[in-house]
């Protein structure tokens, strides 16, 4: 469970909700994006580069705190404060295994791993394991250039597995959710093709609980992220996920972002609070097409712009040339915060789970950090619905 500080400053207080947010590692200097992008090279970049795209644009976003080292201590510091001040319980980290190696791993390693407040935020991560495609950014019109493969064989993932359990998973601050070791899975698609099949996919997951035993670190809560809309251009929507996730032995399900099961249909905006609202419809529709525990998402908005060639025309063609939410206020955020409370309230879940999208999603418009227009808005939104109570 998360903690927050009682009245009066003594023994933390249990926040009855789990309000786990993900994280996107690429605030930080990483060898293969020098040598795709150039040195020194970060998504910081992308974010000051952004220039208004339509009359109206809010563009570019501006970190309050600045262009921030993600790898550095005491930048995670700073974040895991602000986060646990607020009510947020956990971060997902977006984890990446490439070319038999991980990839973006220093803010957690390096960051929240060596943070001297560690203890006061849960982590766990999120395999990303899908392609890793140039749009960084995309000039419209043109083919994606693929710069690593997402599907990941047999010996890699026992690998990349084994990396987890022994790097990872010991750590005191390591999530667990009902005592089980919280680890999630983005894309079947990428994981089922890379081990050779569901049948194949089964038996890789089966093996990887058991060496969790036999490191005695006790049993997994396997998540699938589910979706029904393609976003990234190399990815491929899952038919029949409930059979799917079922027949592979998952434990949990849950959504990254609104934009995977909810089309934005206008153009150049849509309303976040109507988005919203039909996002917020669509947890009961997830929940009944699975027999596994659905763990409800709620997002901060969508715009992609950044990502695209700030000289071409934008037009709606395709990621990451798409609308963009707005109106995303911290106030409609805050209503959006209030109906997922209220859905977990339902007692659907034994434990009460929201995973939230983003901490840090700068060039998907979709983050919790303060920025120079909101400052602490959309976090403090977080602490008047799930905050506990001084």
């Amino acid at each position: 469970m998360g903690r927050q500080p009682d009245h009066q400053g003594g023994a933390p207080m249990p926040n009855p909700y789990e309000v786990a947010v993900y994280y996107f590692p690429n605030y930080h200097i990483d060898p293969r994006n020098e040598e795709w992008h150039g040195a020194g090279w970060t998504e910081w970049n992308l974010v000051k580069a952004a220039t208004p795209r339509f009359p109206g644009h809010q563009q570019p976003k501006i970190p309050l705190w600045g262009y921030q080292d993600e790898s550095d201590p005491r930048v995670a510091e700073q974040q895991i404060a602000a986060a646990a001040d607020h009510g947020v319980t956990s971060f997902i980290y977006d984890w990446y295994w490439y070319d038999d190696q991980p990839f973006l791993q220093r803010a957690l390693e390096e960051g929240f791993m060596q943070a001297a407040n560690n203890d006061r935020l849960k982590f766990s991560l999120m395999w990303a394991n899908h392609d890793w495609v140039n749009i960084f950014p995309l000039k419209r019109s043109t083919d994606v250039t693929l710069l690593t493969k997402g599907p990941t064989p047999r010996e890699s993932f026992d690998r990349a597995t084994d990396y987890v359990i022994e790097k990872y998973f010991s750590h005191p601050s390591y999530w667990r959710v009902d005592g089980k070791l919280y680890f999630s899975l983005y894309e079947l698609g990428s994981l089922i093709k890379g081990l050779g099949g569901v049948e194949q996919t089964r038996e890789a997951l089966l093996a990887f609980r058991e060496r969790v035993r036999q490191a005695g670190l006790g049993e997994l809560n396997l998540n699938a992220v589910v979706w029904g809309i393609q976003i990234l251009p190399t990815e491929s929507k899952i038919q029949d996920p409930k059979r799917l996730v079922e027949a592979l032995g998952f434990d949990s399900v849950t959504s990254y972002v609104w934009i995977h099961h909810t089309p934005l249909d206008g153009y150049p905006t849509v309303s976040y609070p109507e988005y919203a609202k039909t996002s917020i419809d669509y947890w009961d529709v997830l929940q009944g097409e699975h027999s596994l525990p659905y763990y409800p998402n709620v997002s901060m908005g969508w715009d992609s712009t950044p990502r695209t060639t700030q000289s071409d025309t934008h037009a709606n063609v395709g990621y990451p040339y798409t609308p963009v939410l707005v109106d995303n206020t911290p106030e409609h955020f805050k209503e959006a915060l209030r109906a997922v409370k209220d859905y977990l309230d339902r007692g659907h879940l034994t434990t009460p789970i929201v995973t939230v999208n983003s901490w840090n999603e700068w060039t998907e418009g979709s983050y919790l950090e303060p920025d120079t227009v909101n400052g602490l808005g959309y976090l403090e939104a977080i602490q008047a619905v799930f905050g506990v109570r001084k």
